[in-house]
């Protein structure tokens, strides 16, 4: 019987016996096979495959659900997405698993190398861009798109349901389904912004709440509240007309209904302001009630404002200036206990704002002048035969930065006809039901890109020139193409690629480009997950909503640092740098900060390094009352490897059903997390994550430094999955750069998805991996990346689809 024949045999019955133990690993002693010798002394990678893969992955065990008893290096493109797969573990390090055999020297670098070039070959011959259905703006491009178009600020969320998001990204286009019900909130949102934009002077009165989160500390000044105030809220609320308005002030209470009452409210003042001006003056009654007929509130007599956005505070007026002296160390987080706002006695209490609620108008007399409608009405009217030209004027102005395009005649034709049906009311109401068309129009909602006539499914073409320009307005700055990059476009210069490359980097030094820090870095790093964490009140009381957003801006200002002077993306996961206020240096333990500004410093030590010492991603991946190695481990393979661990099987206890104490002392989250791998099930893939969570634990839930969890000495050593021996975040960090591949190319992949509105597929990682080796030669700055994306065939040409999309059939023009 030939050595191959006998290695199947052996493969498939090695197979069997791993799949009578259960589908995932398992340390055992593993037998070791002879690797088939082949011309020159050296195992072809077709042979590493059968001796180290088909072991586990074959016909019978179907370890990862997949199979490579039949697989062929040199047929690998008749199973792409597969061979991506081995890849992507391979190029991680992660394969073959922790304690099975590996081979000896750099195979496995060159069974990937050899993989890549084959798919890159048959990528070069047979391309494939990929394409997407259309995409409609997402809540934060509808507030950015609305606000470049007329200058308001807007709350999408008012109107619009929640995004979905797919692959971390919130403008991913095959998920952003349609319905009835979305296609009114969006002709709701027209008819209410257009209102707002240029006044209504029949507008009924209405309320409109604003919420001040429990989590936030009331104790400093808020950002654009007069100074001398503390606590409270400040928003910028645009009112419809000139009329009089009712702000009420509800207030926190205690958890069983009562007001914080007493010596806590004696002597409290709340201002309301408007624009800075002080419009009225409440003294607190100490003694409200949540059964009181206005609950534990205030409200002020009708106040006149003007129509227009204004801002308007409702703050405390600040009595004390300094550390305060109590009989307790006071809190960082004002508000975490509830419960001690009726003794109050050794603390320092204080009344908080819950709501600001704004009631109007009554009375109105007007619209006055605001620069909003100083944007709109660029012309006016004198004379009745100039109302219709003016109007002209107007309305194609708006709809061409709308639409994000040049106008053809029948879209104004149209637009027009909605002037004349509201101008009955006045040239003014003809404006603005114009536009509430455009608004609602779907050439402002969607974002269509046509293809050229007699296109077949699954042809491709590339995209026209104003099309390219939408796509790259929204990919560096989060909304619609401004005045230059249109122009360019229109003149059809921007498919040049000398001028497309001028344009992005013209893109990348403008202030615009910063929403790529919260936008993507935030989306992608799950920054958004922060607010789902509130660490435990009685174990970590210095923790608040300032703190939490302090935390988010020090990562999105160090990527936003990153792009803007064009660093390398390698300082994403290494800089011994960072972005930080008083309030978060002083949480990190770093002297010398003072001032809420942000500003850049370099760490005192080397505890920190890039985003893996940033408090928002060590929080996030916290439970409430302890770390987490579990989900610190998950996020690293993850987000930043791209290699998640498989979801655990069916029956696995969770960490907290283990013991959290033994003979009478609290265990250490490592103690714990040994007991719950006792189980075979579970062990094999907490190798994996376990390691890389525990060398981040010298960090506490918030982030702190610590040595120390129950009063027992950390013990944070473990092994990278790839033998590498860590136990702290500078051994991670430096393991990861060890294999800098998989952290360049998940970035990658992540930054074209984000660019494109679409997920990448095992298609696109010919693209991911061309973008790559350009960067690396030039010590993968960030415009190297960006500019890759966009020049690629992925970023500029598109495939029709296969299947007509009928979802838009019944729109209107």
């Amino acid at each position: 019987m030939g050595t191959m024949k006998i290695l199947t045999v052996l493969s498939a019955m090695l197979g069997v016996l791993l799949a009578s133990v259960g589908e995932h690993y398992i340390e055992t002693e593993r037998v070791d096979l002879p690797i088939p010798i082949v011309q020159g002394g050296q195992a072809s990678s077709n042979d590493v495959i059968q001796q180290y893969c088909v072991r586990c992955h074959n016909d019978s065990a179907l370890r990862g659900n997949m199979t490579l008893e039949q697989f062929d290096l040199a047929t690998a493109e008749d199973n792409a997405e597969l061979a991506e797969k081995m890849i992507r573990k391979v190029r991680a390090g992660m394969m073959p698993p922790p304690g099975a055999r590996r081979p000896a020297g750099d195979t496995l670098r060159v069974l990937a190398e050899e993989l890549e070039t084959h798919m890159d070959g048959f990528a070069a011959r047979s391309p494939n861009p990929g394409g997407r259905t259309f995409q409609r703006l997402n809540r934060s491009e509808y507030e950015s798109a609305v606000h470049d178009l007329l200058g308001l600020k807007v709350d999408a969320g008012a109107y619009l349901p929640l995004d979905t998001k797919s692959e971390n990204f919130d403008n991913i286009a095959d998920v952003q389904l349609l319905s009835p019900t979305l296609l009114d909130a969006y002709l709701n949102a027209a008819a209410d912004i257009s209102r707002l934009a240029l006044g209504d002077p029949n507008a009924r009165p209405a309320e409109h709440t604003y919420n001040v989160s429990g989590y936030r500390s009331q104790t400093e000044r808020v950002p654009g509240a007069p100074f001398g105030t503390r606590g409270g809220v400040s928003v910028v609320h645009t009112f419809p007309a000139d009329g009089e308005y009712i702000f009420r002030i509800a207030f926190e209470h205690t958890t069983t209904g009562d007001g914080f009452v007493g010596q806590i409210m004696r002597f409290e003042q709340v201002e309301v302001s408007v624009n800075g001006s002080r419009a009225a003056l409440l003294d607190l009654d100490q003694w409200m009630r949540i059964s009181d007929p206005e609950g534990i509130s205030m409200r002020t007599d009708p106040i006149f404002v003007r129509a227009g956005p204004q801002r308007v505070t409702a703050a405390f007026i600040r009595r004390t200036e300094g550390p305060v002296e109590d009989l307790m160390s006071p809190h960082d987080w004002s508000l975490a206990d509830r419960h001690t706002g009726i003794s109050g006695y050794g603390l320092t209490l204080l009344p908080h704002v819950r709501d600001l609620i704004i009631s109007g108008p009554s009375k109105v007399t007007g619209i006055s002048e605001s620069p909003i409608r100083e944007n709109v009405f660029t012309c006016r009217p004198t004379l009745a035969d100039e109302a219709y030209p003016c109007a002209e004027e107007i309305i194609s102005g708006l709809a061409r930065r709308a639409y994000r395009r040049p106008l053809n005649e029948r879209d104004l034709e149209f637009l027009m006809s909605f002037y004349e049906e509201g101008a009955s009311g006045g040239f003014e109401v003809g404006i603005r039901t114009a536009l509430q068309a455009i608004l609602a129009s779907p050439h402002f909602v969607f974002r269509f890109e046509e293809a050229p006539p007699n296109m077949q499914p699954g042809e491709s073409y590339r995209i026209n020139d104003v099309d390219l320009a939408s796509r790259l307005s929204f990919f560096l700055w989060g909304t619609a193409p401004d005045p230059e990059l249109l122009g360019v476009a229109e003149r059809g210069e921007l498919s040049d690629p000398e001028e497309l490359k001028n344009q992005v980097l013209r893109m990348l030094s403008d202030r615009r480009a910063e929403s790529l820090g919260p936008r993507f870095a935030g989306q992608w790093l799950r920054l958004q997950d922060l607010d789902k964490v509130h660490p435990d009140q009685f174990w970590f009381p210095d923790f608040d909503q300032q703190l939490a957003e302090a935390m988010r801006q020090e990562t999105e200002l160090l990527f936003n640092y990153l792009v803007r002077e064009d660093r390398s993306i390698l300082d994403l996961y290494s800089a011994d740098y960072t972005f930080v206020n008083e309030r978060l240096a002083r949480h990190y333990g770093i002297a010398g900060v003072v001032g809420n500004n942000f500003r850049r410093i370099v760490y005192p030590d080397d505890h920190r390094r890039g985003v893996l010492g940033h408090g928002s991603v060590l929080t996030l991946t916290s439970n409430a009352n302890r770390t987490s190695p579990v989900l610190r481990g998950k996020w690293v393979m993850e987000v930043l490897l791209g290699s998640p661990p498989p979801p655990p099987p069916p029956g696995v206890p969770d960490l907290e059903e283990t013991e959290g104490s033994e003979a009478g002392r609290m265990l250490t989250t490592r103690e714990r997390m040994e007991l719950h791998r006792t189980s075979p099930t579970c062990n094999s893939c907490h190798r994996f994550i376990d390691p890389i969570g525990l060398a981040l634990d010298n960090f506490d839930v918030t982030g702190r430094w610590r040595i120390r969890e129950n009063g027992v000495p950390l013990d944070t050593r473990g092994e990278l999955y790839d033998g590498t021996p860590i136990s702290n975040p500078k051994e991670l960090k430096d393991a990861l750069l060890k294999r800098p591949i998989p952290l360049i190319r998940t970035f990658t992949e992540n930054l074209m998805a984000y660019a494109l509105g679409r997920r990448v597929e095992y298609y696109d990682q010919p693209t991911v991996r061309s973008i790559t080796r350009a960067a690396a030669t030039e010590g993968y700055r960030m415009s190297a990346f960006i500019l890759g994306v966009v020049e690629s065939e992925a970023f500029q040409v598109q495939q029709v689809a296969s299947v007509v999309d009928n979802q838009l059939q019944d729109l209107p023009n």
